[in-house]
């Protein structure tokens, strides 16, 4: 039998006498309704309202039910080693002021890390400590300043889409009050001395009073709410001038009527209340349908090896993945879902999810988190559910590994926002006081117009619409960024470095032979079992060619980076990689890239990789040459150098022998000298030097490079666009800057009429939301124009 117990006085649905059907019940206890959610293996209690008759509750007690351990479950993305991450849905995210609240939580709580919005899908993903703060208390602490989550465990199902009337209810409250009090104020409007109206003008404006009560208690009380709560936090929001714009309007036609000093501004007030909500609703719409931070994330390409029902591997993208899929995780690969380990020795790092690089071991059965990588060899897994692309990308756009890349033009939009309220508190209050002295009739209007039309917040969506557009266009032509930063330091870079193998010759054209003595049938299962195992270009290329060999489980696996792979299953050991690395004096130069094998400690021949370079390189090579340095960085030796001297301009740098601390140090080195570097490689042998680098691109072929050590991952099939992407980078920057001068031209020119006095709050209230559409349609159709050249 189920337990049913509720939350809020612990009676047992059993032993009360409790009704209940397949969805509802009712506590008779505390006469609180919940909603029962029915997954396989729990039963969820959600609470859903309280029913007629019931006492009022706290925001504590409200959110009770996240006591419950299953619940807490049920919404977590992840909870390993005391570190949770939730994904809550905030209906009161409307402005940069929001944003930056929310991103900043952990100002407010030292158990908070670090929290991420999505502005489109009014969400924040918020890392946490276990100890530090729990579930509830996080949930309370963002109700207690204004940001009540909306919980339901149904939300959390794909697919289901989330939708909030009461913006649309508010509308209809402020919009039929505001059309009843200009009929009313039309014998004010035309000074009509009729004697019946002369007689009820007293009423008409009582009326108006009466329509304006609900139009400030009820459509107006969100900024009112988040003014009072933001206060109360010490935290100076957009919505606080807003609020008291509306009190002072009301104030003041409630003591003009009370004293018979005149008819009040309450048409400006409802109206403005009115146009507010009118211009939020059509700001959500355009966003809902320009939402590019969705939309980008569609296209990420991330592959994963999934093994089919008669054993044979398949490579297939991360978002074909559904549950009962078995997948095979290799050596440093991302986990891409949640999953149950079956075969293998599984060594996870999960600082990829929360920024600590403490490994933990993992025994048959344990479950696995999407993001954690594996670090010993190969493991088998069986998936439990489909993959999210979101919760993917927002793993690689977690800035923790990233802090020292530089500001971007998202940080000066919020520099510039934090400071804005403060400015035009002060410019409404000087102007308000110069009004008082020298027409106090105007003062009102003056004071209310200036708060209305000087929002930020078309300084602020200016670079999110215009780089989340970009981010879009380069997703579409298989460019995938991490984040919007990026695209900035793309444009500030004046030198491209880039790797040899894999990066400018093509691993799937590459011809492969072998010359040694003939591997043992024992020998050339380890040796494909070990390959199996690896993510580099070199060993993915010669693990396909050596299909027909069966796969052992090893018992010992390591990878040397930049030297070679090392394993052993029972009494056989081997060693796959550089001369050296395997105890083998090869004195000859080699033309072409060479990787030896060693068997115990005895040397057992060479395989020999033909270079292809990739289509397009020598005209791409001359395009870039104009206006970038070039550098060819390769562990390969010198055996290319005529080739690529051949291919590549004549200025092209061409350095070779390179580990990947030569290639580090030489990144670094450079950097000092006030180079702005792009490094271009393989995810795994080139990790340092693309971390290092200011913006890293891993070159993909159908491969999972999945790395928080790179900022971008290019399809390789595109790798002839590199200058076009660079130039669109360039671009998009300068498409930035122009909607700053229009948003900054629009906000002097509204500030003018607004302080001389020519603006009434209505017409302010009209154009805030229409600035910061037009900003973000401007933004748009600039950066479509310039993005067909991807084409």
């Amino acid at each position: 039998m189920e337990d049913k117990t509720c939350f809020h006085c612990g009676l047992d649905a059993y032993n009360s006498g409790i009704t209940y059907d397949d969805k509802l019940f009712c506590c008779t206890g505390c006469k609180t309704v919940y909603e029962i959610f029915y997954t396989n293996d729990l039963t969820c209690y959600y609470d859903l309202q309280e029913a007629p008759g019931a006492t009022p509750k706290s925001v504590e007690g409200k959110f009770n039910f996240l006591e419950n351990a299953k619940i807490v479950d049920r919404l977590l993305e992840f909870n390993d080693e005391g570190i949770q991450i939730v994904s809550l849905f905030i209906p009161h995210i409307h402005c940069s002021s929001c944003i930056w609240i929310l991103e900043n939580l952990n100002r407010l709580h030292s158990g908070i890390r670090s929290s991420m919005v999505n502005f489109g899908k009014k969400t924040v993903r918020i890392t946490y400590e276990a100890k530090g703060i729990s579930l509830k208390e996080l949930v309370t602490l963002l109700s207690k300043i204004g940001y009540e989550p909306y919980i339901s465990l149904d939300d959390y199902a794909v697919g289901k889409t989330r939708f909030d009337r009461s913006l649309i209810y508010k509308l209809g409250v402020s919009g039929f009050a505001f059309g009843n009090v200009m009929f009313l104020s039309f014998p004010e409007y035309f000074q009509v001395k009729e004697f019946w109206l002369e007689q009820y003008k007293h009423l008409f404006r009582w009326l108006m009073f009466a329509y304006s009560i609900p139009v400030v208690v009820y459509a107006a009380q969100d900024y009112f709410i988040s003014a009072f709560k933001g206060l109360r936090s010490k935290l100076l929001n957009i919505d606080v001038p807003i609020a008291l714009g509306i009190t002072v309007l009301f104030v003041r036609s409630a003591f003009e009527i009370a004293f018979d000093l005149g008819s009040g501004f309450f048409d400006s007030l409802t109206g403005l209340v009115f146009f507010l909500l009118l211009g939020k609703f059509f700001q959500q719409k355009t966003y809902s349908f320009l939402s590019f931070e969705r939309d980008y994330k569609s296209y990420f390409p991330i592959g994963i090896t999934k093994i089919t029902s008669d054993q044979n591997e398949a490579s297939i993208q991360v978002y074909d993945i559904r549950k009962g899929d078995r997948l095979l995780i290799r050596n440093e690969e991302l986990i891409p879902v949640d999953c149950r380990l079956v075969k293998g020795r599984a060594r996870i790092d999960y600082s990829f999810v929360t920024g600590e690089s403490k490994a933990v071991s993992k025994q048959f059965g344990d479950k696995l988190y999407a993001g954690g990588r594996q670090l010993e060899g190969s493991i088998e897994v069986d998936a439990l559910k489909s993959v999210e692309q979101s919760y993917l990308t927002q793993l690689w756009s977690k800035d923790v590994f990233k802090k020292d890349k530089g500001l971007s033009f998202t940080n000066i939009t919020n520099r510039i926002s934090k400071g804005f309220t403060i400015t035009i508190l002060c410019i409404a209050l000087f102007a308000t006081l110069y009004w008082l002295y020298t027409d106090s009739s105007k003062a009102l209007n003056v004071f209310t117009s200036v708060l209305i039309i000087a929002c930020p917040c078309a300084i602020a969506l200016a670079a999110p619409f215009t780089l989340g557009n970009v981010l879009r266009l380069f997703g579409k032509h298989k460019f995938y960024l991490k984040n919007t930063l990026v695209i900035e330091q793309l444009a500030k870079i004046n030198t491209l470095i880039f790797d040899k193998t894999g990066t400018i010759t093509s691993n799937n054209e590459a011809q492969i032979t072998y010359e040694g003595s003939q591997l043992s049938e024992n020998e050339a299962v380890l040796l494909r079992s070990t390959l199996r195992g690896s993510n580099h270009p070199l060993s993915r290329s010669l693990y396909d060619i050596l299909k027909s060999n069966d796969i052992v489980s090893l018992d010992y696996f390591e990878e040397h980076i930049g030297q070679g792979i090392e394993a052993s299953s029972g009494r056989e050991n081997i060693k796959i990689g550089s001369a050296p690395f395997v105890g083998h004096a090869d004195k000859a130069t080699a033309m072409n890239t060479v990787v030896y094998v060693s068997s115990n400690d005895r040397y057992k021949g060479k395989f020999t990789f033909y270079n292809k370079y990739r289509s397009g390189l020598s005209k791409l090579f001359n395009r870039l040459k104009k206006h970038y340095d070039l550098v060819i960085l390769s562990g390969d030796t010198e055996g290319e150098r005529e080739n690529l001297t051949k291919l590549l301009p004549t200025k092209t740098k061409l350095l070779f022998n390179q580990k990947p601390d030569d290639k580090l140090e030489y990144i670094a080195y450079h950097q000092k000298e006030g180079a702005k570097i792009v490094m271009l490689g393989d995810g795994l042998n080139d990790a340092g030097a693309l971390a290092q680098s200011d913006v890293g691109i891993a070159i993909s072929e159908n491969v999972n490079v999945f790395s928080p050590a790179c900022d971008a991952i290019l399809d390789a099939s595109n790798f002839n666009k590199l200058f076009k992407f660079l130039t669109l980078s360039r671009q998009s920057i300068t498409i930035i800057k122009w909607s700053f001068v229009l948003s900054f031209f629009y906000n002097i020119i509204g500030l003018y009429f607004a302080v001389t006095g020519q603006l009434a709050p209505i017409v302010a209230a009209i154009l805030m939301p229409l600035s910061s559409i037009s900003i973000v349609v401007f933004t748009t159709i600039a950066t479509n124009i310039s993005g067909r050249k991807l084409n």
